[in-house]
């Protein structure tokens, strides 16, 4: 039951959900107070006869009171918090299990896939960021100068919820899938303003910016482990095959090298098995490191993008 006046304006609403979702994930924040806004305004555009007040009244049998819809949202949360999170290992599974049973979770692979194209997106985001704040900046002066800082801030939001659904869907993190929420009421130089004041704003462009180093070394990190743990296991493989020699220096010590004439790896006979064993424990590692890699950048993204701006 409603157990709050019900309000009679829109941002008094709003003011009421968001007071209502205190403690929630800030992505369901942004989410349910961006819905609400949307629906509201759309229902008062279709009764343009009847004043925030009766509109409100009028919807809240259907779409609800601020506490109901707050207490709806968090229970469609917690399904969606059970489908993003990994499920746990039984309780009975020893150290090894859990160690080679990264190997089932889609979690790791997605994170090692992310963390490979996180070169390409930092590139990319580095490049926007920097080549619209000097273009748009240096252009300030001119006539054109400000609609285009205006209109780069406006992609940086969008650019945003992209990086978001990226994280969400790969890492596991909760993210928000709409917009940031604004309020309209106020005048067009007013929201303006805002954008350029808002703290979201600028941690959205820090985490661009950021992403280029941490890209480069997430590939690098991505590629000389995978690359080390494959060439271990398929040197010993090649070698029984007859394929590759044993304990063969073409170019200095390689765990395997061809140099046109020969396929070797430096390793001695007897390593091999050795190398082996290396091999397959290394990839397993490399699956965990990218798994808590992946949850850390989850975390890193979401209080970037999301949790350092505050609702008031």
């Amino acid at each position: 039951m409603n157990s709050q006046k019900l309000p009679t304006t829109i941002p008094e609403y709003l003011e009421q959900l968001r007071r209502s979702l205190a403690g929630a994930d800030p992505a369901l924040v942004q989410d349910a107070l961006y819905d609400a806004e949307e629906y509201l305004r759309s229902e008062l555009a279709e009764q343009a006869g009847k004043t925030e007040a009766e509109v409100i009244a009028a919807v809240a049998s259907s779409y609800g009171a601020p506490d109901e819809v707050a207490e709806i949202y968090r229970d469609t949360e917690v399904k969606v918090q059970t489908a993003l999170r990994t499920p746990p290992p039984p309780r009975r599974a020893s150290a090894l299990g859990r160690f080679f049973g990264v190997f089932a979770d889609p979690r790791a692979y997605a994170s090692l896939f992310y963390m490979a194209l996180a070169l390409a997106t930092g590139i990319f985001y580095f490049t926007w960021v920097v080549t619209g704040l000097s273009v748009s900046l240096g252009l300030s002066v001119t006539i054109i100068g400000i609609p285009l800082l205006i209109l780069f801030f406006g992609s940086v939001r969008v650019l945003s919820l992209v990086e978001g659904r990226l994280v969400e869907v790969m890492l596991g993190e909760r993210m928000p899938r709409r917009p940031l929420y604004t309020v309209r009421g106020r005048r067009l130089w007013q929201r303006i303003g805002d954008m350029f004041t808002d703290a979201r704003t600028w941690s959205t462009m820090l985490y661009m910016l950021l992403m280029l180093p941490l890209g480069i070394a997430y590939f690098t990190l991505v590629v000389t482990l995978l690359t080390t743990s494959l060439f271990s296991i398929a040197a010993p493989v090649l070698v029984w095959l007859g394929v590759a020699e044993a304990g063969v220096s073409v170019n200095g010590w390689q765990v395997l090298d061809y140099d046109g004439d020969v396929l070797a790896t430096s390793v001695p006979a007897p390593g091999l098995p050795l190398l082996l064993v290396a091999g397959v424990l290394l990839l397993f590692a490399t699956m965990h490191i990218a798994r808590g890699i992946g949850r850390f950048h989850g975390k890193f993204a979401k209080h970037l993008l999301v949790k350092s701006a505050q609702y008031s």
